[in-house]
């Protein structure tokens, strides 16, 4: 089991290897966990803010506070940040939090604007499962930026209901997750609206410990036998580390690493990742397949494209250790 000195000695092994402010930035407020308010993360912030990942997204975003429509791709427009979503992932990725610039303050008025206005030409939808579902990923990205918005009460509380009937007995029932969508959102299709997993672990003190293991033995269990999106699974990891498709694991790591005791599936991964460290400590997954709906994880530093490329698989592997580590440690 990785330590927290483990992750330590990459983070700094990072630092020592990259001197760009934004990548120092992340690394300690996010990997390390350097409070906002410590002297040192304040000195580092005046340069993090005006680097030019930051000001991409400033020039990007549009009146309204997003990136063009919220989920839905615009093909007939060359953006750099594709929708609304990824640019809000990716501000907060990057480290960005609603008293910085005004960046995330535009963007949660946008969302706000989506959940108050019904009318909206990216609400209206005729898939009866489509404004339930578009709902609540408006509301998964607004607690994450501010935790236990007002708007997203009724939608997480319906979630905590329809997940708790769907794992009444301690394992997923189809028909009583289908009973009880129909019942709140007034559905009649068999198909489903997908488990809204990390909205209800946004509020994680509120939600039951029994039901979120319910959920990793459920949801977890399928995308390690089956893969979250992509057919990437713990347990057929790549022969070679160095391989176009590697980060694409890490979407199926992620997706399982959102609950506690994730290490019931991601052993070997964690293992997997930590024998394919390079010496200095860094890690290098090589050239990349380019994914449909934007990479959001990039850090640019200099025109040295393997440099970079060092870069963004380090934080990326240490996003997912560092959740890995929290979420494996024994209740108190």
């Amino acid at each position: 089991m990785i330590t927290r000195e483990d992750i330590d000695r990459h983070a700094k092994a990072l630092l020592a290897f990259c001197d760009y402010p934004a990548v120092h930035y992340k690394v300690r407020f996010s990997i390390l966990g350097v409070p906002y308010e410590d002297p040192e993360l304040s000195v580092l912030r005046p340069a993090f803010l005006k680097s030019d990942i930051v000001e991409e997204l400033y020039q990007t975003q549009d009146e309204r506070g997003g990136w063009g429509n919220f989920q839905s791709k615009d093909y007939s427009v060359k953006t750099v940040i594709p929708t609304s979503s990824v640019g809000i992932e990716r501000c907060l990725y990057i480290g960005l939090t609603a008293e910085d610039r005004d960046i995330l303050f535009m963007a949660e008025e946008y969302l706000k604007e989506l959940l108050l206005d019904p009318s909206h030409k990216e609400v209206r939808e005729k898939n009866e499962r489509a404004l339930p579902w578009h709902r609540a990923s408006v509301c998964n990205l607004l607690e994450a930026i501010t935790p236990h918005s007002p708007l997203c009460d009724e939608t997480w509380k319906q979630w905590l209901f329809i997940a708790g009937r769907a794992y009444e007995d301690g394992e997923y029932s189809y028909e009583k997750d289908k009973a009880a969508q129909h019942e709140v959102f007034l559905t009649r299709e068999n198909r489903l609206v997908p488990m809204q997993s990390e909205l209800l672990l946004k509020r994680r003190e509120e939600l039951p410990d029994h039901l979120e293991g319910a959920m990793l033995r459920h949801l977890g269990r399928h995308a390690a036998e089956n893969g979250h999106f992509w057919d990437k699974t713990p347990d057929r990891l790549p022969d070679n580390f160095v391989s176009t498709q590697t980060r694409r694991w890490l979407k199926t790591f992620n997706y399982i690493n959102q609950f506690r005791g994730s290490a019931l599936y991601l052993h070997r991964a964690e293992k997997w990742l930590m024998e394919n460290a390079r010496e200095d400590g860094l890690w290098d997954w090589g050239t990349q397949t380019k994914d449909p709906w934007g990479y959001f994880g990039y850090f640019s530093c200099n025109r040295n494209y393997r440099h970079n490329r060092a870069v963004d698989c380090t934080i990326e592997i240490l996003n997912f250790l560092k959740q890995y580590y929290d979420n494996n440690q024994p209740l108190s």
